[in-house]
């Protein structure tokens, strides 16, 4: 089976450990199950396909896509989750950056 599977790292109480998952959970399933607050407090999101032999940390892209969802939708967020969010990009929800001004 050739396609991308999404496991979430996740702090429990006991410590940090990857939520075990169906492994029907695609990219939008997780982004949904995200939204709806099925994770309490993620820490990472890793993307692997073993197919193709690779995995990669997602957290940056899967928040990004996030928050294009939340300003989209104006939808409300855990704190939780705009923790994580505004981790993984470094800024709050919805701030624009400043381009530098070239003359």
């Amino acid at each position: 089976m050739d396609r991308d599977f999404y496991i979430v790292l996740e702090d429990f109480s006991s410590g940090a450990a990857f939520r075990e998952t169906d492994e029907g959970v695609d990219y939008a399933t997780l982004i949904s199950d995200l939204l709806r607050g099925e994770y309490s407090r993620v820490l990472r999101v890793v993307a692997f396909n073993p197919s193709e032999g690779w995995s990669r940390d997602a957290s940056e892209d899967v928040a990004r896509d996030l928050e294009r969802r939340v300003s989209a939708e104006g939808r409300e967020v855990s704190d939780s989750l705009q923790d994580f969010i505004e981790g993984q990009l470094g800024r709050k929800i919805g701030v624009q950056l400043p381009l530098p001004l070239q003359i």
